[in-house]
């Protein structure tokens, strides 16, 4: 069997919840860390928009795709 290695990330959040919380509580956890990673998402492709880097070329190029065969090939 093999051992499980925690990130630090992982240990906070396992450490930070310890005691029973209510689905309440996990409600409000897991809509805290979605908005967070929304708007990190947001402000990179914000900023590769910016740069050039991301256009509306290659929007139509990733919308023709098939990402989940994509990300099976390329995980």
């Amino acid at each position: 069997m093999e051992a499980t290695v925690f990130t630090p990330t992982q240990i906070h959040l396992l450490k930070l919840f310890e005691r029973k919380k209510s689905e309440d509580d996990l409600k409000e956890l897991q809509e805290v860390l979605c908005n967070h990673y929304s708007h990190k998402l947001d402000a990179m492709l914000e900023s590769m928009w910016q740069s050039g880097e991301l256009d509306q070329r290659r929007l139509d190029e990733i919308n023709a795709m098939d990402l989940h065969e994509f990300m099976r090939r390329n995980p």
